[in-house]
């Protein structure tokens, strides 16, 4: 295989995704102060500790916590809802991997925005279909009343989460461990109710279908929290909980020694001594080009990610435009397949293809490896950068479309882990192809260089006013100033919604991660993922025993 338009062929880069990064870090550094140093000061004086600094203490010692919908809602509500209120993602807990729930009080006082019962639902998913454990570290007041109409109702409302809560225990036994930190309220606290433990810290936690203003109001009846719903309440005379604790610091412990009380299943994938990637993580930053449109050699880009560097190409003479091969990271077997990008000889002869691009026989190639990787039981590594399906008179007396098809549907049922991983363009139908989130993948993530959307700014611009720039040439005429103005604002626009942040925002991706932190990243939603021996075809599929 020849490409024509080799990595030195393209501008170097200047810092296109160094900036990205940087303005990236700077935005989550900001996100993860929650309410800010009072409202953390407040909590303190409480007695009570933060989400964040909650989930350090559960966590093990310097391994990897990966967030997921850190940027939720940061650009809504003035900015007043960072990370929508609650804390969510997965680690290890006394090595085993956990997916954590965690409100964080010093947001609008953990209550509920309608993101946030979005990325506690995600957070339940990922728990479901990777089969994981899964702790919620209660401190919320409720549903945030002002936005209840986007949080109470609908089939995706906060219902569905003791939905969630029901099937996990019923029926996919997934582990389920509660921590009333705080107050637990309303609706709220059959989150609690609905799990396998609950604890409560003595003096800052309550749990209660009302509280005292409430039942004061309802039923003229006067009592304090703690004889309604505190620990004590709810350990000696309800029965509703099961430890109760003396502080946030015994209650984490308490968590980290259930779970190491849990039984695990091993896997039966072949996992291997971890090597470290043939060129360093870092390097990632520089071969990426400086302009998003021009080509770079993603082999090289691979060779930092995987171990060793070594991919071991499937079909490597055929359909070059997309790359399938085996591979490993951190000793997990994975099958790759990724964009090509740049112009890339025929080996036939025939015309080149443009990389990025979908041909018919390379969507037959990838099925067939996807259907030979689900026969293996060998996770999925989706690399993207892919620009779209070929259109025009030759694509589709090629039959584009029905190998398109079989391209979709062997990734959507293939009932093996799907980790989807853009680092540059995820347009069009290609960007469904390449396990886009409709399709359920176990893990969606970016790099700050991702662009997520059904076309560039340019091309809309072409759609939208083509027949008009076409009269106008016809005319002898340039655009006037009032279309100028009206094709830039397209532009802008379509540049705002193709950036990474946009989408993370909106929940599009799990979490955009920084080039030099992927292998960490994956190798700890490998790990996840594959606590689950079954079928990985959404959090509803059962075991064989049910």
């Amino acid at each position: 295989m020849t490409v024509a338009t080799p990595e030195a062929d393209a501008p170097p880069a200047q810092g296109r995704a160094r900036a990205l990064a940087q303005e990236l870090r700077q935005l989550e550094a900001r996100l993860r102060q929650g309410g800010g140093p009072r409202r953390i000061q407040k909590q303190h004086d409480d007695g009570k500790l933060t989400a964040r600094e909650r989930i350090a203490l559960l966590l093990d010692p310097r391994s990897r916590f990966q967030e997921v919908g850190l940027l939720v809602a940061h650009d809504q509500y003035d900015g007043q809802a960072p990370a929508a209120g609650v804390v969510t993602g997965f680690g290890t807990v006394c090595g085993r991997e956990v997916v954590v729930v965690a409100n964080d009080a010093t947001v609008k006082a953990g209550s509920w925005w309608p993101e946030t019962i979005t990325k506690m639902l995600r957070a339940q998913e990922i728990a479901m279909r990777c089969r994981v454990p899964i702790i919620y570290l209660v401190d919320s007041a409720g549903v945030n009343l002002p936005y209840q109409g986007g949080v109470f109702p609908g089939q995706y409302g906060a219902s569905r989460i003791f939905y969630y809560n029901s099937i996990m225990r019923r029926y996919l036994k997934v582990p389920q461990i509660a921590a009333v930190m705080g107050p637990c309220i309303a609706g709220g606290a059959y989150l609690p109710a609905l799990s396998d433990v609950i604890l409560m810290v003595e003096g800052t936690s309550f749990m209660g279908l009302g509280g005292p203003n409430l039942v004061k109001g309802a039923t003229g009846q006067t009592v304090d929290s703690e004889t309604l719903g505190g620990a004590l309440t709810h350990n000696a005379i309800s029965g509703v909980a099961h430890y109760r604790t003396p502080d946030d610091r015994t209650c984490v412990a308490k968590i980290r020694e259930l779970v190491k009380q849990l039984p695990r299943e091993e896997t039966s994938l072949p996992v291997t001594e971890a090597k470290p990637p043939a060129r360093a993580e870092a390097e990632l930053y520089d071969l990426l080009p400086e302009d998003h449109k021009q080509p770079y050699d993603v082999r090289q880009v691979l060779a930092c990610i995987l171990d060793g560097g070594a991919l071991d190409e499937f079909q490597a003479d055929y359909a070059p435009e997309m790359i399938c091969g085996h591979a490993r990271i951190q000793g997990i077997p994975v099958g790759v397949i990724a964009n090509a990008r740049g112009m890339l000889k025929d080996p036939h002869g025939g015309a080149p293809k443009f990389g990025g691009i979908i041909y018919a026989d390379s969507a037959d190639k990838v099925a067939f490896f996807i259907e030979t990787l689900a026969r293996h039981g060998t996770p999925i590594l989706f690399v993207q950068d892919v620009s779209g399906f070929m259109v025009g008179s030759q694509a589709e007396h090629s039959g584009i479309i029905r190998a398109g098809a079989r391209f979709v549907e062997a990734m959507a049922t293939a009932g093996v882990p799907k980790i989807v991983l853009t680092i540059n363009h995820a347009s069009g139908a290609g960007y469904y192809a390449m396990a886009g989130q409709g399709f359920d993948p176990d893990f969606i993530f970016t790099w700050p260089t991702g662009r997520m959307g059904v076309m560039e700014g340019d091309s809309a611009v072409m759609a939208l006013f083509s027949a008009q720039l076409e009269a106008l040439k016809k005319e002898g005429k340039q655009p006037d100033e009032a279309l100028q103005a009206k094709m830039a604002a397209v532009r802008a626009d379509y540049e705002q919604q193709l950036d990474a942040r946009y989408a993370a925002a909106r929940g599009f991706v799990d979490a955009v991660i920084l080039p030099d932190e992927t292998r960490a990243a994956l190798a700890l939603a490998l790990r996840t993922s594959l606590n689950n021996p079954g079928p990985h075809l959404g959090a509803f599929v059962l075991p064989p025993n049910v």
